[in-house]
């Protein structure tokens, strides 16, 4: 399935190159950005908002192709829910470490609770086409077909995702020897399963292939908040995600604001600041009751900060170096970890064994470093993105992105 993923992928490439025009393009319009969403076990099943630093429309439809891997790594980990508020008042008095003393599950009868468990082990491949058509001088459509592969992460394939380039990082830069147990659960495996608190069962081997949906995104561009004398720029955007995987099929919305200022230095040469915020409300309508719980947060928020230098070429054409720092709101609701209680293996391996629960509860915070090389007939960006709470969701993402301009006849 991997194979044909990856024939497909060349083919809609192929394409792409022999519809460009040489002479077309809206050129360096704003900060270069192409997908940096994480390769998130949950996030992949829902629709999530891409920022976005444009300062207009583009002059021409473009179509663009994205690719990332990310590298998850999960030990099998329980957790516990009880809904006794006097033992969730016990537990609460107690660091989460030390709760397997307060609270003994016996049953549903005697002790009720709700129950999750949850093991992620693979690298994901996220496979983005998105068409964008301005259709004024002051509003811009999308659309995005998403489309994922669970893999092993063998070399060549993931060659700086896999988990023996992690792990000799590990062993030889930072982090020490194997600090999450890779070595001791092997290797390039793949292990992704997911029990919600429902009883329903999310699982994938190794090489499932999934379209996870399809995005609809407007962009308006308002006039009356365009300064360019400043250089400042502001664009509004409205989201509708499809999700169409057999795990979740329902349909999201939101909405996101972004602005841009621009700083042309004395060589010509320029600085972009971007600052974006969005929200989205998950399973805005479910198209089936057996939707698996992904978070019981209903909305989920992000925000960025993305600075960008843009250095020209004497032939026109330019090299662009950005820095993102992306933050996304927690799945789950915080209240539920002053009082969860959970089972791992902590004696087997030396840490992290609660983050496939623990991380559901946390605020997602990473840096994205990205590159772009811009002409008048495409743009090519790379980008790698790195979590520095070191939860592994995940661990190491990489990611090329690949924007071609097509003319208007």
């Amino acid at each position: 399935m991997f194979k044909n993923a990856s024939i497909f992928f060349s083919l809609l490439l192929s394409i792409c190159l022999f519809a460009q025009e040489r002479d077309s393009i809206s050129f360096k319009n704003g900060i270069d950005r192409p997908s940096i969403l994480s390769t998130h076990q949950f996030g992949i099943f829902s629709s999530r908002i891409n920022q976005n630093f444009k300062i207009a429309p583009p002059q021409n439809s473009t179509i663009s192709i994205n690719y990332t891997s990310g590298n998850h790594f999960h030990p099998f980990v329980e957790a516990y829910f009880p809904k006794d508020p006097n033992i969730r008042r016990q537990m609460s008095q107690n660091v989460w470490y030390e709760r397997w003393r307060v609270f003994k599950f016996e049953n549903q009868e005697t002790t009720p609770a709700d129950y999750m468990n949850i093991v992620i082990d693979a690298v994901i491949k996220e496979f983005r086409v998105n068409y964008n058509i301005p259709i004024s001088k002051e509003h811009e459509i999308g659309l995005t077909l998403r489309s994922y592969v669970i893999t092993k992460g063998k070399h060549p394939f993931s060659l700086f995702t896999s988990d023996e380039t992690i792990e000799w990082f590990h062993s030889n830069v930072a982090g020490g020897e194997d600090p999450f147990g890779r070595r001791y659960y092997g290797l390039n495996q793949v292990n992704f399963r997911y029990e919600d608190r429902n009883g329903r069962t999310l699982q994938l081997n190794a090489n499932d292939f999934f379209v996870g949906g399809l995005e609809f995104n407007h962009f308006y561009y308002p006039s009356f908040l365009r300064n360019d004398k400043k250089h400042i720029y502001v664009n509004f955007g409205s989201h509708l995600g499809l999700n169409t995987s057999k795990f979740n099929s329902a349909l999201d919305y939101g909405i996101s604001l972004n602005g841009v200022k621009r700083l042309i230095l004395k060589n010509k040469n320029e600085i972009n600041f971007g600052l974006g915020a969005s929200v989205l409300h998950k399973n805005f309508i479910n198209f089936k009751s057996d939707n698996i719980d992904l978070g019981n947060n209903t909305y989920l928020g992000s925000f960025e900060i993305h600075a960008e230098f843009t250095k020209y070429t004497e032939s026109g054409n330019y090299h662009a170096f950005g820095i993102n720092h992306h933050i996304q709101t927690r799945f789950n609701q915080k209240e539920e970890e002053g009082y969860y209680k959970l089972l791992g293996k902590w004696r087997e391996i030396n840490g992290g064994w609660q983050n496939g629960v623990a991380t559901l509860y946390h605020t997602l915070l990473d840096w994205n470093f990205i590159y772009t090389y811009g002409r008048r007939n495409y743009k090519l960006s790379l980008f790698i993105k790195q979590d520095l709470e070191v939860n592994n969701a995940p661990d190491f993402q990489t990611g090329i992105s690949l924007a071609i301009p097509i003319i208007q006849k």
